[in-house]
């Protein structure tokens, strides 16, 4: 347990845990705790002492991953033409990358409207990173990018930018679908 004392007696703060912060380098992240020590005291004040612990190893960094549910399938450049330009149905695009917050966000409004509208339309995603051909081809310049095609095009005004909310996404999947079936 760690006391911090001032030159007055009356004082005395008694805590259980040191205080810790978090110190970012350009090249380390480091991990330290402030430990008081009994070093001689300069004008009746002791001195803090900051002792690094050790580095954050790769290991210990935490990653983040844009996974998929039951409703929502990746896909590689490889399964790209079976499974969105040879589809029967409509086919719900959404190119991810796995650093990409605001693709996280919308990754479970995007399961949702994949198991409500399961009968309608098919949803998979694209890792940006992983496909960077069909990110070219389509010319998909942020993330998340949607996009709706049907019978192997592309739906004219169906790219989405951004994240959405799962009530303006399920308005926008409403107004596409819509669009479709009167085509």
């Amino acid at each position: 347990m760690d006391t911090l004392r001032s030159s007055s007696s009356s004082m005395v703060v008694r805590s259980p845990l040191p205080p810790v912060r978090t110190i970012a380098s350009p090249s380390k992240v480091y991990s330290a705790a402030a430990r008081f020590s009994s070093t001689p005291s300069v004008n009746g004040f002791r001195r803090n002492h900051l002792q690094l612990l050790r580095p954050f190893t790769s290991s210990s960094v935490p990653k983040f991953s844009v996974r998929c549910g039951a409703g929502v399938r990746e896909i590689k450049e490889s399964e790209f033409q079976s499974t969105v330009l040879e589809s029967n149905r409509p086919v719900l695009v959404e190119f991810v990358a796995t650093w990409c917050g605001p693709c996280r966000l919308i990754s479970p409004a995007m399961e949702s409207i994949a198991q409500e509208y399961g009968d309608k339309l098919e949803v998979v995603k694209i890792d940006h990173d992983a496909n960077p051909q069909l990110i070219e081809e389509y010319k998909v310049y942020g993330l998340p990018t949607l996009i709706l095609f049907k019978d192997g095009q592309e739906v004219a005004e169906s790219r989405r930018e951004g994240a959405i909310t799962k009530a303006k996404l399920k308005e926008y999947v409403d107004s596409l679908l819509e669009t479709i079936s009167v085509a």
